[in-house]
């Protein structure tokens, strides 16, 4: 892919700041030359990514491509800043496609400052029912969400911060004994309905259960304060670091502070209240938080005419 050509996509895409909603002009076969192109770059890093501090990290996106250039306003636009983001890019939000599109581009440009884990929302089987399939079809082709299938079986799993902090998009699974069978995982694949790819991808703390508990999203499992300590303690770790949930604040701690949950998509929906946070990981591995607050509800004005109601 020529550079021109690839920084040609990244200025449209950055072309819509402070325009909420605005669609950007991309066409098919560019598209399609990213998934390709972000694809082979997937596959030539590991599938445990070992990564370097300082970092930012970012939970879910789902689509909602106006909070992820506000994240960039924040944190600063690669190579500024190294990134690392924990999966669901696409469905539920109005614009996946740009989203995807800009995420993929940064990788491309910047392989070795910017990364991009699997969610659960990296799969054919669910993406095709929540959002992104019907986004592709209404605006490209069928033909282009196949080939976003094929680039998403492709992501890495999990990234390892200076040997310290453990990152993926779910957490942890009782087939998880090592950490060699994440990097051991083949690809490209799809995830699974069970086992350890599906758990790393879908499992929840809950706070409700010691051990193992089921999980009611009716996927892999929950698991309590205690495997989270069994775990660091075997790996000699500090932190697990997952996304997965909507949490109020944007982040939040678990078994203490062992785990923290980040989720970067405010108003995830239009229908929670929540903030967004993107997690900066300094040099010295201490943790920080920047918080997107919830937009601001506008208020109904009703203008009453001499004889409409007019919503303005």
């Amino acid at each position: 892919m020529e550079r021109s050509e690839l920084d040609s996509i990244i200025d449209r895409l950055l072309g819509v700041r402070n325009r909420p909603g605005k669609q950007v002009q991309l066409f098919e076969p560019e598209i399609r030359q990213l998934c390709l192109v972000s694809r082979d770059i997937f596959l030539r890093q590991p599938n445990l990514l070992e990564l370097e501090a300082p970092i930012k990290i970012c939970g879910d996106i789902h689509g909602q491509y106006s909070d992820l250039l506000r994240l960039f306003e924040y944190g600063g636009l690669p190579p500024k800043s190294n990134y690392l983001f924990l999966g669901d890019y696409v469905d539920r939000g109005k614009q996946s496609l740009e989203t995807i599109c800009l995420l993929l581009a940064f990788k491309i440009k910047y392989p070795d400052n910017f990364f991009l884990l699997r969610g659960n929302h990296e799969c054919a089987s669910i993406n095709r029912i929540y959002g992104f399939f019907d986004e592709c079809k209404r605006r490209f082709s069928v033909k282009l969400w196949k080939v976003f299938t094929d680039c998403f079986n492709c992501l890495p799993i999990s990234a390892l911060i200076d040997e310290k902090i453990i990152c993926m998009h779910g957490g942890l699974s009782p087939d998880l004994h090592n950490l060699d069978q994440i990097r051991n995982l083949q690809r490209p694949t799809d995830v699974p309905d069970a086992g350890l790819l599906c758990d790393l991808l879908w499992s929840d703390p809950s706070n409700a259960v010691t051990g193992w508990g089921m999980n009611d999203r009716g996927v892999s499992y929950t698991f309590g304060p205690d495997k989270v300590t069994e775990f660091l303690r075997k790996h000699d770790l500090d932190l697990i670091c997952r996304a997965h949930q909507v949490v109020e604040d944007g982040y939040e701690f678990f078994a203490n502070r062992q785990l923290v949950t980040i989720f970067s998509a405010p108003n995830y929906c239009g229908e929670f209240d929540n903030a967004g946070a993107m997690m900066s990981v300094d040099d010295t591995l201490m943790c920080s938080f920047q918080i997107l607050k919830p937009a601001e509800k506008k208020p109904l004005k009703l203008s009453i005419g001499s004889n409409k109601i007019q919503v303005v």
